[in-house]
Formats: structure tokens, C-alpha cells, sequence
């Protein structure tokens, strides 16, 4: 007797149920879950914060969009990070209802469910997906970019247009790899007959200058700055570097995508037994365009965005890895089959789980055992509130004005930078990276500065103490850690330049 498990059978005939069902399990989970451990926000979401709050046209950090959508969740919900994680879920959310969309129209909507299913256990989608910013908010608009595109090359609805414009010109408002993500849809479609017959209309062009529209003063603030310059190319001596920077990037990128290996390995023929009685996962026959389409966007971002990265020695996959692998999930399904047979169905349910709730699980350990093995810090563990909290009220009291600029160490400097009265961030080490502030006016409306403190004393560091001289340092300032464990108290220096005007 065939036995069918009902999530199965939800597949069958609920498909869209399943895919809300899962996406928003995901997202409750990363949304409750920094609230519940992160005492600070993790990686640099202080300082997208911090930069938000600025609202400037464009910054040497890129395009201005997310910046300004941070600073807006975090003002609508109390200067709380709850706001910020909300929108970073949202993302994940639009991101994922968008794929299944994309796959829908390819492989159909049971199909484009496992699709799904698969690209969820990429890790870069889980607790990366925290740390909102552009390479968060690329991830839904390259998603809604693709199905547009696809809609266009691939269904001929030319009413589809006008959003692929916007979408366009967010994109570029988001992260400055838009250029070459938009260069990699021109392509595809240029090496397409029907590609180049989407083209060859006059609806191109309508969008061309809606696109212009949208990004015109980051187009005008990019030709007036410096930033407009290409990075000089390695020497030939740093090739070798170079080279194994890139694999590196790539080897991360496949390692990223280890829970869709192991689970297109559990369930596959080799070793099955009774093969006749796996439920199967029907799809219409995908026609070649499809195949092209999908193969192309999930292998060409992945390896391009890791070249020019290791060519020019970034840190991350140019565009992001979710940006980069947002196709990986969809293509593993093409390449299967019209046919998919789901074989060992609790083992592939309990492998799924396990590839979802590992990365929820290093975070639980990070947080609450780290501290116990060793003195390195956990970023997240800073008493965020506490620490901005006591140095903007200190000002308040010295000075009887609230606190409008902080400086000293970037990382204290940003968690201060997001008090009840959001002070300006100057970044006294790189004041060009703060146009909003330099250190001359520092001095004139009066300030914090904040450092880690070695000793008792407070010194302040040689750095900050030439050019701030004559500072005063006041009694180091000591602050718990979530979990002290084996760690020693953070103590942090600081002292207060007072205002110079009324």
C-alpha cells in the first residue's frame, strides 16, 4: 500500500497554503528570536542606523534606499529595533512569495513549493537575513526583477513593464552591483531570439526613463562625489592572492548551499528500495527558454559576483550571497525532472527542520555558551540600550542640552548614536565618511567621545587624544555582558567635549 504523508498532500493540492505557512514560520522565528538574545543590533546595523538618520543622498556605504527605509522602521516603532527586524523579515517574506511566483510560472505551483523548501535552507537566509540593509533589501528586488523579466521574455505580457522599471530603479537606489545584476538581465535577453524580440519595442525605452527618474539625485550625487571611480586592478604579483580569495568566496557559497546537497543526496535512487511506491510531484514540461533562464541566473551572479570580489579582494560575493544563490533552490528542481519522487519523506522532513533550526541553534550557543569558553566578545551581547542610554543622559546632566554628536570607537559611537535622541555619528578617525559632521564642529556644539578602556584610569587612546587635545577623560564607565561568563566587565572611556554655544 502507497502511504502519502499530508505534507505531502498538501503540496498536491494547497500549494500557496504551504508556502505561507513555511515562509512565515521562518520569519516568526528570526523576528522573535534577536529580540529574545541580541542585546545590540548584529554587524553593522548600528551604523546603517546611525547613517539613516542622516538621510543624505548617498554615502561611501552606497545608494541611500535602505539606510533611509531603517531609520524609518526604527523611528515608527519607538526607537526600538523591533521595526528593523520586522523589516528584515518582511523582505524574507516578499522574497520568498516572489519566488514561488517565479517558479510557478516554470515548474508550476507544486514544484515551485520544494523550490522554495530548498532555497529556505540556504543559510545566508536565515540569521544573515537579520542584519537588515542593502544586501537584505536586494533580495525581494531581485527576486520581483526576475519574475518580471520572466514575464516579459518568457509569457510576452508587456503590461509587466512598467514594474520591471521600478523595480529597476530601486535596485540601483539599493546596492551599487544593481549595474551589473541589470547588465546580466540585458544579456540574457540580447542572447535569446525571444529576448531580443521583447526588445525591440518602444516599451524599453519608457522605462529607461522611469528608471532615470527614480535614481536622477543619487545619479547627480554619484558624478559629484569620488566614489564614481573604478578600484585599481590587482598586481601581478597579487594574482595568487587574489585567485585564492575568489575560491574562497566560492567555496563559501557552495558550503552555504550544503542543506540542498544533502538533501537532493537523501533522496536520491541510489539505494532505494520500493521506488514504485514514493509519491511523485508532477510538473509540466518545462520548455527550453525556461531552462536557460533559470540555469543562467543561478549560476551566472554566483560566479561573477565571486570573481570581481576576489579580483578586487572584497569581503563578500559582490550583490551578497542571497542575491547570489536566491536561484539555487529553483534550479536543483528543473534539473531534476518532470517527475520528482520523494523518497524517505521523514528523513527528508527531519533533515529540513534540522538545516532550518541549526542556524537558530548556533545563535541560541553564541549567545548564552560562548562567553563560557572563552574572552572573545559576542557583538550581539553589548548592553546596547543600557550603554547609550547612560552617556546621553551623563551629557544631558553636565550640560543641561541633549546629546548631539558622538565619536571615539565606531562600534561604541553607533550603539550611542541610536538614544532617544538620536545624536549625529562622526566618525573622527574617517570624518570624509561623515560629511553631515567633522571635528571642528564636534568641538563647537559639544559631544561624547567613547573608547575601550584598557585600565581603571580611562585613558584615552594616542589617536583620539591628537586629535581632540586637552581632553579630559571622566571615571571609565563599566557595563555587564547578557551572559559575563569568563569575560571580564566592558569598560568603556569616555569624556565629554562641552558645547561651545548656547
Amino acid at each position: 500500500m502507497r502511504f502519502t504523508s499530508l505534507v505531502v498532500e498538501l503540496i498536491r493540492a494547497r500549494p500557496r497554503l504551504v508556502v505561507w505557512l513555511v515562509v512565515l514560520l521562518q520569519a516568526g522565528l528570526w523576528l522573535f528570536l534577536p529580540l529574545l538574545l541580541y542585546r545590540s543590533p548584529p554587524g553593522d546595523l548600528a551604523t546603517v542606523l546611525a547613517f539613516g538618520r542622516e538621510y543624505q543622498v548617498g554615502t561611501d556605504l552606497g545608494p541611500p534606499l535602505a539606510f533611509w527605509l531603517a531609520d524609518i522602521a526604527f523611528r515608527a516603532a519607538g526607537n526600538h529595533m523591533f521595526g528593523v527586524y520586522l523589516l528584515a523579515q518582511l523582505c524574507t517574506i516578499a522574497t520568498f512569495l516572489t519566488l514561488y511566483q517565479l517558479g510557478r510560472a516554470i515548474v508550476g505551483g507544486q514544484q515551485a513549493v520544494l523550490a522554495v523548501l530548498l532555497t529556505m535552507t540556504v543559510v545566508v537566509f536565515s540569521s544573515p537575513g537579520v542584519e537588515f540593509g542593502p544586501l537584505v533589501l536586494a533580495r525581494p528586488l531581485w527576486a520581483l526583477l526576475l519574475l518580471h523579466s520572466w514575464r516579459l521574455m518568457g509569457q510576452k505580457r508587456h503590461n509587466a513593464w512598467f514594474a520591471w522599471s521600478i523595480e529597476a530603479g530601486l535596485l540601483l537606489l539599493t546596492t551599487p552591483a544593481a549595474i551589473g545584476l541589470l547588465l546580466l538581465v540585458l544579456g540574457f535577453a540580447l542572447a535569446t531570439p525571444r529576448g531580443r524580440r521583447t526588445l525591440m519595442s518602444l516599451d524599453p525605452l519608457y522605462s529607461l526613463l522611469v528608471i532615470v527618474v527614480l535614481v536622477l539625485p543619487y545619479l547627480i550625487w554619484l558624478f559629484r562625489s569620488d566614489f564614481l571611480v573604478m578600484p585599481p586592478l590587482p598586481a601581478i604579483d597579487d594574482l595568487s592572492g587574489r585567485a585564492l580569495h575568489w575560491g574562497s568566496l566560492l567555496g563559501g557559497l557552495v558550503l552555504a548551499m550544503s542543506g540542498i546537497v544533502l538533501l537532493v543526496i537523501l533522496n536520491s535512487g541510489w539505494f532505494a528500495r520500493n521506488a514504485e511506491e514514493t509519491p511523485i510531484i508532477y510538473r509540466p514540461p518545462v520548455d527550453p527558454l525556461s531552462r536557460q533562464f533559470v540555469y543562467f541566473f543561478a549560476i551566472a551572479p554566483a560566479l561573477l559576483g565571486s570573481l570581481i570580489a576576489g579580483l578586487f579582494n572584497l569581503d563578500h560575493v559582490v550583490g551578497g550571497a542571497g542575491v547570489a544563490l536566491l536561484m539555487a533552490g529553483l534550479a536543483v528542481v528543473v534539473a531534476t525532472g518532470d517527475l520528482i519522487h520523494l523518497r524517505r519523506q521523514r528523513l527528508l522532513r527531519s533533515v529540513w527542520a534540522a538545516a532550518l533550526a541549526a542556524p537558530a541553534l548556533v545563535a541560541i550557543a553564541a549567545t548564552l555558551f560562548l562567553p563560557w569558553t572563552g574572552t572573545a566578545d559576542v557583538p550581539t551581547s553589548l548592553p546596547a540600550n543600557a550603554i547609550a542610554h547612560f552617556f546621553g543622559d551623563s551629557f544631558e546632566r553636565r550640560t543641561n542640552q541633549r546629546l548631539r554628536a558622538v565619536t571615539g570607537d565606531p562600534q561604541l559611537a553607533a550603539l550611542v548614536a541610536m538614544d532617544k535622541g538620536r545624536p549625529h555619528l562622526l566618525l573622527d578617525a574617517a570624518p570624509e565618511r561623515t560629511p553631515w559632521l567633522n571635528v571642528t564642529k564636534f568641538n563647537e556644539t559639544g559631544g561624547v567621545l567613547v573608547w575601550r578602556a584598557s585600565d581603571t584610569s580611562g585613558t584615552p587612546p594616542a589617536d583620539i587624544a591628537q586629535r581632540f587635545p586637552g581632553l579630559v577623560p571622566e571615571v571609565p564607565r563599566a557595563f555587564e555582558w547578557m551572559v559575563n561568563g569568563r569575560q571580564p566587565l566592558l569598560r568603556i572611556g569616555w569624556a565629554i567635549v562641552r558645547p561651545k554655544t548656547p
